[in-house]
Parts: C-alpha cells; structure tokens; sequence
C-alpha cells in the first residue's frame, strides 16, 4: 500500500510514495549505527552550529514549508508558517543550552571526585503524528541531536512530504549522513524496529491505542519509552476572571489546529453566575469564524485532516445529541463543499454518560459544562482519565494556588492559554503519557545519566 499526501480540503490526492522495503530498513539502521559511533564523539559546539543551520533553514523557508504542512493535513496557512518559525525557536534554545544542561553534574560524596556525566543512547525512533507535522518533530530530534543521540522518525502516513523534508533539513544544515532519517513505512513496522537491538529507545505523540502499542513493544525489550498522548483539558472560569481575555482565549485555545490539538481545551467549565454571559459570548465568536480554504490567509478554520476523524467526531457529537445535548451552534459536517469540514460547534447541557465526559473530541466542538463552586469545578476537571493540560481563569490568589495545587494534569496554566514551550517541560499524567519533552527535563530523557565515582 503507498504512503500518500491527500489534500484535506479537497480529497485529491497529490503525490503517492512507496514505503521501505525490509532490505532499506535495514540499511537505514545499520546507517543511524555508524553515524551514531562518530556523531557521539562530536563536540557540543558543533552540534550547536548544526541546530542553528537548521533553524535558519526554517526561517529561510517558512512559507514554503508551512504551504507543504497545509497542503498535507489542512492547516490554516498562518498557523502553519507559526509553526514552521516555532520550530526554529526549538533549535536555537538547545543549541544555547544544551551544552549546560548535559554538563558533568559535580555531587559531594566519600569519593575524591564523583558527578554525574549525561551520555547518548544511541538511535532513538520518534512515532510522530500529522497534526502538528514539523513542530512535534523537532521538538524530540533538537534535544536528541544536541544529547549526541541519532534520529528515526516514523511520520503519520498522511505527512510524507513533510516527513522527508524534516530529513532534509537536517541535512542541508551540516549533520552527518544517518544521524537523522525519515522512514516511510506503515505502523506495521514499528514494533519489528523497537525489537532490534539497534534502536534503544523510543517517543511517541499521539492516540492512547498508538501509545499503549510502542510501549508494549518497547516493555518487552525493555526500551526506554516517552509517551505524550490525548488530552481533553479543562477550561475554568470563575466569578473574578477577566471575561474578555478568558472568552477571547477560549476561542483560539479551541479552535487552534481546526481544534485538532491535544492540549486545546476541550471542556469549558464555567462557575456560577458568569457561565451565561461567558456563553453567549463565545457563541458569538464562534459564530463568525470564517470556515473555508486553509490556505487562504484569512480563514480561521481548516478542514479536518481524514475523512475517519471527520465521522468519527461527527458520531461523538451526535452521540451527545441523543443523550440530551443542546447544540448552540454548529453540529454537523458541512456538506456543501468537498473536503473534510466541520463547522466550529458548541454542546450544553451534557448528559454524564455521554461520549463529553470521557473521551477526547479532535475537532472544532467546544464542550460547555456548568457548576456551582470551585470544589465543583476541580472534581469535574479530574473527572476524564487525561491529564495533559489544564487553564483556569481567576484573579482571586488562594483560587489560583487551589487549582495549582489540585488540578491532575502535566500544566497548569492560570489565566493563560495552555500552550508549548521550549523552556518548560511539556508532558502530562494519567492516560495522557509520560515523561517530559522541552526544557532542561526533556533533553535527559534519552541519555544515560551515568555515575561516575573516583577513589
């Protein structure tokens, strides 16, 4: 079967691919091994000097890369040019900090000397997935470059342009051969390459089925493992938040992606007497959205990225419709243009035992949920079985430290937008994954934090 770049808001399909076969696998792996045997061996300075090629490759290009990622999975074109600039960021940071981070930690004991020396593991595979198709990348491949550890990127089938043109930047921007390689292939293939002894770890961002997959295959070779996986994060607003920027925040943290975003809020929980006003509001706001062509610079919302996401969201929805849901606006595909279009939606007066309170919606629904206190709010909130991120809106401080304190998720983010960040670990708890990408936590993820004790 090919690997096929399918233009979402028109079902053409634009280019085919052919995956690996056995024998290329093959070569790609005994490829990443004596890259990695030199690369290893490379000063932080020139690893440095290789991300921030990268990044001016990504800054270089950004337009044309953002219109590959928008014509691949739908994503509005000034979203994707962002990402594409966002990616560039990644690389710079680590290219500054990496070399402190991996520093010998000196640690006082009995010995004459002992520390800690941060060392690569090796070939690392990276399951990524299409919709956030350069940054999810680089956010995993700047950290492991600048570790000395060497790249397999296993893309989502739906991205392979981008997926092979990751490769070549990394390539134009100076890094050896084999120290970063695409592979097209299908999910078929992935827990063969976690078995090989050659790869020694691996990270995956995407779907709880995917994730529990790559860590069963990687707990039975005992492989170190980074999971971030779904989210359905709270959004809370209480009585003392600031209604405008909650309300115009609410609708970028939804609608950011086409709504196709693990960490976009997901359920808005509004607390006693401001729920109606911040609903008619965001009703408004939803309403004027303008829905059409991603690559058009003022649409707001795109199409979704396959047709399975599409019917799978539209059946959640009306799952939700029969168990008592009001729709405020929106509510089904659009069916009067080709492509993978849903119109930006709002759900009230959500039934416990519908699809709302339990499962992650990938698409442009918000979820309005009322309760009566913050006690309320907190229970509701830890209620799913994610917990990735969380934002909640108030200017009162012991709320504040309350929800800090209590809310189960990887961040929380009070009276700001949850959102990604080089500087700060990225991750979540519970069914959303674990370990930590980003910042000074996510570089050590893939090394071997090795004691060192001299007599």
């Amino acid at each position: 079967m090919g690997i096929a770049t399918i233009n979402p808001a028109t079902g053409e399909t634009l280019q085919t691919f052919e995956p690996l076969t056995d024998a290329q696998i093959e070569e790609k792996l005994d490829r990443a091994v004596r890259a990695f045997n030199a690369y290893r061996r490379t000063p932080f300075a020139r690893r440095a000097d290789g991300l921030r090629s990268a990044a001016d490759i990504l800054e270089r290009d950004a337009e044309k890369l953002g219109k590959i990622m928008t014509l691949e999975m739908g994503k509005p074109i000034k979203s994707a040019i962002a990402e594409v600039n966002k990616c560039a960021l990644v690389c710079r940071y680590y290219a500054d900090n990496g070399a402190e981070f991996l520093a010998d930690e000196p640690i006082s004991t009995d010995a004459r000397f002992s520390y800690v020396s941060y060392q690569p593991l090796g070939a690392v595979l990276a399951v990524m997935p299409w919709n956030f198709p350069l940054w999810q990348v680089f956010r995993f491949a700047a950290p492991a470059l600048m570790a000395g550890n060497v790249g397999l990127l296993k893309h989502a089938s739906n991205v392979p342009q981008c997926a092979l043109t990751i490769e070549e930047i990394f390539t134009e921007a100076g890094f050896p051969h084999g120290v970063f390689q695409t592979l097209l292939i299908g999910s078929d293939k992935v827990a063969d390459i976690i078995a090989d002894d050659r790869v020694k770890a691996a990270t995956l961002t995407g779907s709880e089925a995917a994730g529990m997959s790559l860590a069963s295959a990687a707990g039975k070779n005992i492989k170190k493992t980074v999971l971030e996986l779904g989210g359905s994060d709270p959004f809370v607003v209480m009585p003392s938040a600031n209604l405008d920027a909650a309300v115009e925040t609410a609708v970028t943290a939804r609608m950011l992606n086409n709504g196709q975003s693990c960490i976009a809020a997901k359920r808005f929980i509004l607390v006693g007497a401001i729920a109606d006003e911040f609903q008619t509001r965001l009703v408004e706001k939803f309403q004027q959205l303008k829905v059409g062509d991603p690559i058009q610079e003022d649409t707001d919302v795109g199409p979704l990225a396959t047709p399975g996401i599409l019917e799978n969201l539209d059946q959640q929805v009306r799952a939700c419709i029969e168990k008592g849901a009001t729709v405020l606006c929106g509510g089904k595909p659009l069916d009067d243009r080709p492509g993978n279009f849903y119109p930006p939606t709002i759900l009230t007066d959500l039934s416990p035992g519908s699809p709302a309170y339990q499962e992650e919606f990938f698409g442009p629904v918000a979820l309005l949920f009322r309760v009566p206190d913050i006690e309320a709010a907190i229970e509701l909130a830890n209620s799913t079985s994610f917990g990735l991120g969380a934002s909640a809106w108030t200017t009162v401080e012991e709320e504040q430290e309350k929800f800090v304190a209590e809310l189960e998720a990887g961040a929380v983010f009070i009276n700001g937008m949850v959102k990604s960040d080089p500087r700060l670990p990225f991750g979540g708890i519970k069914r959303s994954g674990y370990g930590r990408e980003l910042g000074r936590h996510g570089i050590h993820e893939f090394v071997n934090a090795k004691t060192v004790w001299i007599g």
